[in-house]
């Protein structure tokens, strides 16, 4: 960051493709390309744009996560997934950023590609959300081996158990992004009272299903995998499914969900 407040990305040099036209840029020290974000005002905020790479660029919509950052989020993914940009490949949400990833080959220029978005940004950005996203039950066996960790976050937050169960299924949520493993849900909305620092020491292997607590955000593990969330329950709900060609994941971003608490015996019930 510079005294201006605009971002810069770092790259090596010999890393560079050399069939690209190189955008405009300056250099400072021995084999460094320093690469200027693009930087307008879009409406409310400011828009950055920064390379990732050589094959892809980063939108920044938004300074922090929240309502208003996901609905400009949502808005850009919609409209470049309605009209994509030439020789562009996926278009990748995450909080408060949206990456186009492309085909240096295809793209004309980067310069090209980047001013094609910093064009398209503005005209995209609505006032409300217009696409409130599906409504999703996520039933959920809270405590005792499907949640190993819901005593601790109960004594953190002063409650007990069944105190803390209520609270967590009782919020209302949205999701905000999807990352970390494939179709894993970063969910807003958890209730100050249960906002708890993730372990210590994270486990090596976190059962498929897990619903978790990490800070001020609650998420649900969808394949098994090393993690330091606290564990609070688990749901029988497959998140992530390879064999769905079209949507592998089964919440997507700007999905509002709620957990609905279910007994042990309905949990192994479950099909």
């Amino acid at each position: 960051m510079d005294g201006h407040g605009v971002l810069h990305m770092r790259l090596p040099i010999t890393n560079y493709p050399p069939r690209l036209p190189l955008p405009k840029v300056f250099c400072l020290g021995e084999g460094t390309l320093w690469l200027r974000s693009a930087r307008v005002r879009a409406k409310k905020g400011v828009m950055k744009i920064t390379l990732l790479g050589d094959c892809a660029m980063v939108v920044e919509l938004a300074e922090k996560i929240g309502t208003e950052a996901l609905i400009r989020v949502r808005a850009l993914v919609r409209e470049l997934e309605k009209d994509p940009l030439p020789g562009t490949i996926e278009v990748v949400p995450a909080f408060t950023t949206v990456a186009v990833f492309y085909d240096p080959a295809k793209i004309g220029s980067m310069d090209a590609l980047r001013n094609e978005l910093v064009a398209r940004v503005p005209r995209t950005i609505p006032r409300k959300d217009k696409s409130a996203g599906r409504e999703m039950v996520i039933p959920v066996c809270y405590g005792g081996e499907f949640g190993p960790d819901l005593a601790e976050v109960a004594a953190h937050a002063g409650l007990s158990e069944n105190e803390a169960t209520a609270l967590h299924s009782g919020a209302k949520y949205r999701v905000h992004a999807v990352g970390f493993s494939p179709g894993f849900p970063y969910l807003a909305g958890l209730p100050e009272k249960l906002h708890t620092p993730r372990r210590a020491t994270p486990r090596t292997r976190v059962s498929a299903g897990s619903v978790g607590i990490g800070g001020a955000q609650t998420g649900v593990y969808p394949l098994s995998t090393p993690g330091g969330w606290q564990l609070i329950g688990r749901t029988p709900l497959r998140l992530f499914r390879p064999e769905n060609e079209t949507e592998p994941a089964l919440l997507q971003s700007g999905d509002r969900v709620r957990f609905q608490p279910i007994s042990p015996e309905e949990f192994a019930a479950w099909k």
